[in-house]
């Protein structure tokens, strides 16, 4: 079964180069109607181009289309207006790519708290400014499809990032809620964590990697989890042409009581606290709770 986009319009944050330009184009050689979003500016958030125009022209030249846009996703009032233009144009927005990102990039002890900030304001408030913009439409027309891109530095950590590992998480947070918000009116919400050799990564990886690693191998796992069919409260790895599940787990845990709640009773049951046999991966935040009930029953 081919997965089609025809008769969805889609919009794509972070469009002008890297994984956006390829999502964007992917998107539209199935069918979608596209707005390429993105400021232009390098990998730090600062300077501007016109990368977003020469995305829809390649869009274009190829028979879709698509139509630039060079909002800011840290400003609530442009992503609005950006989604007005798209319904103005072509009648609604049904998905919806947060992938404008920045890099500042240092250990903790040497960043500043505003370059804390900015990283988080652009890709965390970014991604919600974006997603509230379209929410009330997507909402009315009783679908839609919304994709956050986390990262591996979000989950698992990475020296001299904890800016960027602290608003990755953050997204996978803010999907955990909203697919259960989204629910009743048939909004999917996914998580991708994508590892690709981009202009935000090319003096990271080696060169060799950096092309086994490049960004379309990323791009089947983006369109499946904003496809019809797709699935909900995902957190999927891609990269390299290699697709992964990664979940937040919850284990059973240990009742304790009378002495032994306290400090050292943890101690002493640390090791059963965490071990993972019989662990669940809980639906919403009420799973921890439903876990602890039934631990305090005996079960």
């Amino acid at each position: 079964m081919s997965i089609r986009f025809d008769d969805k319009v889609a919009i794509v944050t972070g469009a002008g180069g890297g994984l956006g330009r390829e999502y964007a184009l992917e998107l539209a050689r199935r069918g979608a109607k596209v707005v390429v979003n993105d400021l232009g500016g390098d990998r730090t958030g600062a300077g501007a181009s016109d990368a977003a125009h020469k995305v829809v022209e390649e869009i274009k030249a190829a028979g879709g289309e698509a139509i630039a846009n060079g909002a800011s996703v840290t400003e609530y009032d442009q992503m609005v207006e950006m989604v007005a233009k798209a319904k103005e144009a072509w009648g609604g927005v049904h998905v919806l790519i947060n992938n404008a990102g920045v890099l500042r990039d240092k250990s903790f002890t040497k960043m500043d708290p505003a370059d804390f900030a900015f990283v988080v304001q652009v890709h965390l408030l970014g991604s919600a400014n974006a997603t509230k913009a379209v929410w009330d439409t997507m909402r009315e027309q009783n679908y839609g499809r919304i994709l956050m891109t986390a990262s591996s530095t979000g989950l698992y950590g990475n020296f001299g990032q904890t800016n960027y590992g602290a608003a990755k998480l953050g997204l996978a947070g803010f999907t955990k809620s909203l697919y259960l918000e989204g629910a009743k009116n048939n909004i999917k919400v996914n998580t991708l964590a994508p590892v690709a050799g981009t202009r935000m990564t090319e003096d990271l990886f080696p060169e060799q990697l950096f092309q086994a690693f490049s960004p379309d191998k990323v791009v089947p796992a983006a369109l499946y989890l904003v496809s019809e069919d797709a699935p909900t409260n995902q957190i999927v790895g891609a990269g390299a042409g290699v697709f992964q599940a990664a979940y937040v787990t919850l284990t059973p845990g240990v009742a304790l009581s009378g002495d032994e709640l306290s400090p050292e009773g943890i101690a002493k049951h640390w090791a059963e606290i965490t071990d993972r046999t019989g662990e669940i991966v809980p639906d919403s935040g009420a799973g921890q709770s439903m876990m602890i009930g039934k631990k305090l029953q005996g079960g």
